[in-house]
């Protein structure tokens, strides 16, 4: 029980001493490792069954070869596809985010660190500290959040784009 009240202190502070665009970030990564994970256990669950539905619908087929039989054909991999790829876009629009919001938090910290010298001068490095954590506190967490997420989505990127091939070869015009 100690244990877990002195991780929330720990987190507590630390999010106090990266300011409020810490907590941006910080709901950017929730945000963006949910989506992670909801792809990661669709690629496991879900898109299977999908899958098999249409690879079925396809063998059923008698005819193959035909002008109609290929727009099938393509209409099945677009359908795929566009499910295997969704929410792509959005983890990576969130992982361009992400340095972004870092480098916001390096101008409200400077922002404050400047204020600081105005009614302070420079004699005082104590009172400037504050701004400089605030400065670049939220520039490391944008950049680790970036980086962690950067895996993930090459390797989910890499992941739907074998499996849309595969299916490809698998949905053949030869009978």
């Amino acid at each position: 029980m100690y244990q877990l009240l002195d991780w929330y202190e720990q987190v507590r502070d630390f999010l106090e001493m990266g300011g409020p665009v810490l907590l941006v970030i910080s709901a950017l990564s929730f945000v963006m490792w949910a989506l992670i994970f909801e792809r990661i256990i669709y690629y496991r669950i879900g898109l299977p069954k999908y899958i098999t539905a249409f690879t079925d619908q396809w063998k059923a087929r008698d005819e193959r070869r035909s002008w109609n039989a290929r727009r099938i054909r393509d209409a099945i991999l677009s359908r795929v596809s566009n499910k295997i790829e969704q929410n792509l876009p959005l983890i990576k629009t969130l992982l361009a985010l992400a340095p972004l919001l870092g480098l916001l938090g390096t101008v409200t910290g400077m922002i404050e660190v400047f204020e600081v010298m105005a009614f302070s001068g420079t004699g005082n490095p104590r009172s400037m500290a504050a701004g400089v954590s605030k400065a670049t506190i939220p520039t490391m967490a944008g950049m680790v959040v970036a980086l962690s997420g950067v895996v993930a989505s090459t390797l989910l990127s890499r992941f739907a784009h074998r499996r849309v091939e595969h299916l490809r070869a698998e949905l053949t015009t030869k009978r």
